[in-house]
């Protein structure tokens, strides 16, 4: 199986990346599933129903989410209506939406399983436990985690920690795609930070005057989406056998624009 991951779509710059990068993926590279983190697909912060559409057009066929996923005004209320689309699965018990999905492919299974960190993030059931809990229900499948985190050794810690029952461990939210891709003992594939799509020469994604400010003054200020200059298109590209072994893993990280 083919599977192709890709970084938080940082508004109308990440998602016109998306639209003219995954058909073309899809065809050299073989994909069977492609995946993105669209919590940042709305001006930045969270998801349309109408983006959601969109992003499935384009040739995406789950996504995950992390802490914005509810940004959106009436998003609680859309949300169990997006049946391609996970938000962290350790939001307490109740919280609209679902954490994790199954799919059948090529004759085997493999899950979607989105978890968020809790170090410098908003408050959540613990990630850890989640997964013991959870991983009972899917352990037939090849098991894909996309943990929302910003520290990185929360990130190191959970990928150790589920090595061997995962068979992808792969970090978003940070926006910067990390150099540690490799296979853990018990072949587990872990990243710490797949990245984004948006604005290269940016504040993560947004446009850099603002967060600047805030940095200068420590006055708030409003954020906008970088639209201008160089864009990059960053994801992770995997493929496994039969048996859940992974045989090849490789970054991907393409700029355009000027």
């Amino acid at each position: 199986m083919k599977i192709l991951h890709i970084g938080d779509i940082m508004g109308k710059a990440g998602r016109s990346l998306l639209r003219s990068a995954v058909p073309q993926l899809r065809e050299e590279l073989g994909l069977d599933i492609v995946i993105a983190n669209v919590e940042n697909s709305a001006n930045g912060f969270g998801i349309t129903e109408a983006l959601y559409k969109d992003i499935l057009s384009y040739g995406v066929d789950l996504m995950s989410s992390g802490n914005h996923v509810f940004d959106v005004k009436e998003s609680e209320k859309f949300i169990n209506h997006l049946d391609k689309l996970v938000r962290p699965a350790n939001y307490p018990d109740g919280t609209p939406g679902k954490g994790y999905i199954t799919i059948e492919k090529n004759g085997s299974k493999f899950t979607l399983l989105n978890l968020m960190g809790r170090v410098f993030m908003p408050l959540s059931d613990c990630p850890f436990r989640k997964f013991d809990t959870i991983y009972p229900e899917i352990s037939d499948s090849f098991i894909l985690v996309d943990f929302h985190a910003e520290a990185t050794s929360e990130k190191n810690a959970f990928g150790l920690y589920v090595d061997g029952r995962a068979g992808a461990v792969l970090g978003t939210h940070t926006h910067v795609q990390t150099n540690d891709d490799r296979l853990l003992p018990n072949g587990t594939l872990y990243l710490t930070d797949v990245g984004m799509c948006g604005g290269l020469d940016s504040v993560i994604g947004m446009s850099a005057d603002a967060p600047i400010e805030r940095f200068l003054g420590g006055v708030p200020r409003k954020y906008e989406v970088e639209k201008a200059g160089k864009m990059v298109f960053n994801a992770l590209f995997f493929e496994y056998d039969d048996l859940g072994k992974i045989v090849r893993y490789s970054k991907i990280s393409q700029t355009s624009g000027e």
